[in-house]
């Protein structure tokens, strides 16, 4: 156990020492690193605003479902308990005649020449049902739904998910798709990048250190223990660069919000980024360092597996 222990000891001081000899490459290999990782913190919190930005617009739009005036209130009633029950449905909200009227009073409250004749007139609105999905895409079900023919026979027009409404809604729910696809891609694009470079570090020292490594393994050295430097070397590079990224985003976000008078960039919400990323510092900070590290040792071990021609012994 001790000699375990001592051997333990000497891989990680040699991998220090490594990491402070080749001192130039590996500030030059961290500096990629920084930029590579902050972009994917940038992208992390990017796609945690556009999810909050999706979550505001899904929650602003609705399926109106118009119901006939024949309609007991009762009947009403039992077809909004048969909505709630779907799984795509976030909420609902029953307006019966009376209120859908002052709902549409107070929309068009600009139009004085609508609000006389809404006074004058007999009550034409029929009672409504708003359906609020949990998901954009969840609403052709939603519509599937509402087009059975038990329900349509309760209704006193198409729902509002039709003709142009349909058109816009679909457009809002593909633009959103392609946003959380653009955040997903990117995160993984650029961890990969980052793999990429790491593992082309460790390249470049193993070949530098080639006939050093080779005496090792001629001296009796095992493969753990030639391998253990270049890991523990990369886990610090990987250690180092994510902590160092963490804080250019923080430091830029302070920067912003003493700089900018502006609380967006076009769908980039700059004031819930910033509270976002306060709110989940820490876990931000120990997921970039663990990713840093991962990356690090991940692209080592593969490195010195493949360009080592090591026994796995």
């Amino acid at each position: 156990m001790r000699r375990k222990f001592i051997t333990f000891r000497r891989i990680i001081e040699n991998g220090i020492i490594n990491f402070m000899r080749n001192l130039g490459l590996s500030v030059a290999a961290m500096a990629v690193m920084v930029v590579t990782l902050t972009i994917v913190l940038f992208s992390i919190i990017t796609n945690a605003t556009f999810t909050h930005t999706i979550a505001q617009i899904t929650d602003q739009i609705d399926v109106s479902v118009f119901l006939k005036d024949s309609n007991t209130e009762a009947q009403n009633k039992s077809l909004l308990v048969l909505i709630k029950k779907l799984p795509e449905v976030k909420k609902v909200d029953y307006l019966n005649k009376g209120q859908a009227l002052q709902q549409y009073i107070e929309q068009n409250k600009a139009n004085k020449l609508l609000a006389t004749a809404v006074d004058y007139a007999s009550n034409s609105i029929p009672a409504t049902i708003h359906i609020y999905p949990y998901d954009l895409n969840q609403i052709p079900n939603i519509q599937k739904f509402l087009l059975t023919p038990k329900v349509a026979a309760q209704q006193s027009d198409a729902s509002s998910y039709s003709g142009d409404r349909e058109v816009a809604i679909n457009n809002i729910t593909h633009a959103t798709n392609v946003l959380r696809e653009i955040g997903a891609i990117t995160i993984v694009v650029f961890t990969i990048i980052c793999f990429l470079i790491i593992f082309n570090t460790i390249q470049m020292a193993i070949f530098n250190r080639r006939d050093e490594i080779t005496n090792m393994r001629l001296l009796g050295a095992s493969t753990s223990y030639i391998r253990g430097p270049f890991i523990v070397e990369s886990a610090v590079l990987g250690f180092l660069s994510g902590f160092i990224s963490i804080f250019i985003i923080y430091g830029a976000f302070q920067a912003a919000s003493n700089a900018l008078e502006a609380s967006s960039l076009g769908l980039l919400d700059i004031n819930y980024a910033n509270t976002w990323f306060d709110s989940h510092f820490l876990l931000l900070l120990i997921g970039l360092l663990m990713l840093g590290i991962l990356v690090g040792v991940a692209s080592s071990y593969i490195a010195t597996r493949r360009y080592l021609k090591f026994k796995t012994k």
